[in-house]
């Protein structure tokens, strides 16, 4: 075990600012947690600049009503701020169709969201899209909004072409385009219950972070338009049991190993005419996965991935003509990474990203021959901007440490030194204007929540968007004394792989012994839990109850190579599983950790975790809380477990010793299942699979399920009921900090 280095060390003189004796007595509460404002002080999302670089805009929550975002301007000369648009005042207050509640659903960032949560700068950069309530409105600088849409329908995927010649949107599963101060017009026909335009299948929203299933032409000359046909997708019944009532959706699911939806691609004229059907090959069992056009709108580029995730071409189109050609293929033996990195150049070439060598990095590919921009054992990110006249890219990664993220710039031309533009100590997130001549970066660490400021091309800081100190009227100030910094670590792996460990602790005193609260994740492709980012309010509550607060992230996730990752590949709920139980090992070995009284808690891949955790090792835990798991692969998706475990079907099947129902007779350590009785993700099929088979086997657990709750099961009420049930499980399992 490596010495701890603790968090924020720069914070260090913030966290030492004087307490008063009213706030030195304020201890967190469920209600505090989860209450308006938010208790990180604000969080602006959807964070952009104008064309013209003059403003700043965002979405802001209330004060009053935390999920409800509203679009604001911050005057990057002045510093001056004025909501743009309030979508109290603008919005019908209609209900959000079910199309547009399970795009919400799929995109994380807003999931759970009310008000307004996307908006789309004109390229004049004289007004804004704006979506409230399922309709369409434009904004202009002056406060101004004209309400563009007003149907029973609502309209999805709402932008403004890249001339700003056009609206366009899909509505009822056809594409309509407007222009600008003209009539509406539908482009497509033929939408029913299986088939739409426009939008993206539910794998993609999923599970490929493909949102739109439309893409202008940088010219407003053409657009390319998927077609979505869902009808050899099998039907899930899924029973959405709510607190008045119940309501079956037959929603198509592709569960592994089950068809997909039937995807083409095809190019057409603004007005809709001139239809032609790019050729995607024969083989109709791929995935559509990303859609790009040339910089001067002559051809339109198409990645186009294999079912079994192994292989990646980019196809190069003739857009009048539909005809493709292969002009790049990755491969992999086990699974193939996507990313939204791909950027066309002026000159025909243009940057991308892989992970041939083993870790992600960027390449110039100019006819058919790569050239390196980065290279090493850590992981680029994401392209935030290209100035294509001084020959720089800019992009986020993790050189330092993959506890952090920065923001680096580099030449386009070949391999040179980085320059990281944002300070060590801090996970830097960038975004820039069109220009690359301004960068607008959101920071954050273990000791400071999210900080926003606008600095120039070289990282200068030019003025605070959002400085959101702790201190004075912040909402999280009265509570500062009792904050417990972010320690972290590392443990060795069976394999002796390198795992990062996270800790906070209540103050200790010597020779006694403390519980701790596990919290897991686990799962490849997101959800890690080690990295140096507000640790929130919620495990400063668990602190300030008295337990120890302990994270671990396993072989499996991402962000620390390929081969790091990879070794889940057809292997689930094995090395991940045993990385866990290092870290519990690791704590049982401390002589502050009360080795009878651990506890454990995941959610989503981290209940399915809680499971295997509870099946391979019995009498680890004191408790173990399973939220949302999934119990049985073969209810998942087709793109997220066919790229890990291959389909259920094959010889010999990945999935009996992946999946968690038949070993659930094994668990003897007291279990807690969550789960929420609408989720169209996790479908509640997989906890009813789990129940039926200890009941079977008279195995006793606990159970608590959330009527009209999706994956996300929460909101202020909800989550303080949910963590109540939580803390009185813990507390009837012997497990409470106060014993």
């Amino acid at each position: 075990m490596s010495p701890y280095l603790k968090a924020g060390a720069a914070l260090g003189a913030l966290l030492l600012l004087p307490v008063t004796a009213a706030q030195a007595q304020q201890k967190l509460t469920l209600e505090q947690v989860f209450a308006s404002p938010d208790l990180a002080g604000p969080q602006p999302r959807a964070l952009k600049l104008s064309p013209d670089g003059k403003l700043v805009t965002l979405l802001k929550p209330r004060a009053d009503e935390k999920e409800r975002l509203d679009l604001w301007a911050i005057d990057t000369a002045t510093g001056a701020e004025r909501m743009l648009v309030d979508s109290k005042k603008t919005g019908s207050g209609a209900e959000l169709s079910e199309a547009e509640k399970m795009q919400r659903e799929r995109d994380r960032s807003v999931a759970g969201s009310t008000g307004i949560t996307s908006y789309d700068w004109s390229p004049d950069g004289k007004t804004i899209l704006v979506p409230v309530d399922g309709d369409l409105y434009l904004a202009a600088l002056d406060g101004k909004v004209t309400r563009l849409t007003d149907t029973p329908d609502g309209e999805l995927n709402g932008v403004v072409s890249p001339k700003g010649g056009f609206v366009s949107f899909v509505r009822g599963g056809n594409l309509f385009v407007q222009p600008m101060n003209g009539r509406e017009k539908q482009l497509t026909q033929g939408a029913s219950e299986t088939l739409s335009w426009g939008v993206s299948e539910f794998v993609a929203q999923e599970e490929m972070d493909r949102r739109t299933g439309y893409w202008w032409s940088p010219t407003d000359a053409q657009i390319a338009v998927a077609r979505v046909d869902e009808s050899p997708v099998g039907i899930v019944t899924r029973t959405a049991i709510g607190g008045e009532g119940t309501k079956v959706y037959q929603q198509r699911y592709p569960a592994a190993g089950t068809p997909n939806a039937i995807v083409d691609l095809f190019v057409m004229k603004a007005d809709g005419s001139g239809q032609v059907q790019v050729d995607l090959g024969a083989d109709k069992n791929v995935y559509l996965a990303r859609v790009d056009w040339s910089k001067d709108g002559k051809t339109l580029y198409v990645q186009r991935e294999s079912r079994d995730q192994q292989r990646l071409d980019l196809l190069a189109v003739d857009p009048t003509t539909g005809k493709a050609k292969i002009i790049l293929t990755e491969t992999s033996k086990s699974w193939i990474n996507l990313s939204n990195n791909f950027t066309p150049l002026s000159d025909g070439s243009f940057l991308w990203w892989s992970e041939k060598t083993g870790h992600g990095h960027l390449y110039h590919v100019r006819d058919g021959k790569w050239t390196a921009l980065t290279s090493g054992e850590w992981e680029v990110r994401d392209i935030v901007g290209v100035d294509e006249g001084k020959g720089l890219v800019y992009f986020t990664g993790n050189r330092d440490t993959p506890l952090e993220q920065q923001l680096y710039v580099t030449s386009l031309a070949k391999a040179g030194p980085l320059k990281a533009l944002t300070a060590k100590g801090w996970w830097n997130d960038a975004v820039m204007d069109g220009a690359a001549s301004r960068i607008v970066v959101t920071r954050q660490n273990a000791d400071q929540p999210k900080q926003v400021y606008l600095a120039d091309s070289s990282g200068k800081q030019l003025q605070w968007i959002s400085e959101n100190a702790l201190k004075g009227d912040h909402p999280y100030a009265p509570y500062l004394a009792s904050h417990a910094s972010t320690v972290f670590g590392t443990v060795k792996a069976a394999d002796g792989s390198t795992l990062y460990t996270k800790m906070l602790t209540p103050p200790m005193q010597p020779g006694k012994r403390y519980p701790v609260f596990m919290i897991h994740y686990g799962g490849p492709g997101a959800g890690r839990q080690v990295t140096n980012t507000w640790s929130g309010a919620l495990n400063q509550y668990l602190v300030d109850q008295g337990w120890i607060v302990f994270s671990i992230d396993n072989r499996g996730t991402p962000d620390r190579g390929k081969a790091f990752e990879d070794q889940i590949h057809r292997a689930m709920g094995t090395v991940e599983v045993d990385d866990q139980l290092k870290g519990v090992e690791w704590l049982k070995a401390q002589p502050f950790v009360d080795p009878e009284r651990i506890a454990t808690y995941g959610w989503s891949y981290g209940g399915y975790m809680s499971l295997k955790l509870a099946e391979k090792a019995p009498g680890t835990f004191a408790a173990i809380v399973s939220g949302a798991p999934v119990t049985k692969w073969e209810f998942y998706d087709t793109h997220y477990t066919e790229r890990y475990l291959g389909q259920p079907q094959d010889k010999p099947s990945a999935y009996p010793g992946s999946d968690a129902v038949d070993e659930a007779v094994k668990i003897k350590d007291p279990l807690l299942l969550i789960h929420g009785m609408s989720d169209d993700n996790v479908v509640f099929d997989n906890s009813t699979a789990l129940m039926a088979k200890m009941q079977g086997a008279a195995v006793p657990f606990e159970l608590m399920v959330y009527p009209g709750q999706t994956h996300r099961v929460g909101g202020p009420k909800i989550s303080v009921h949910l963590w109540t049930t939580i803390e009185n499980f813990l507390r009837e399992q012997g497990v409470d900090p106060a014993k």
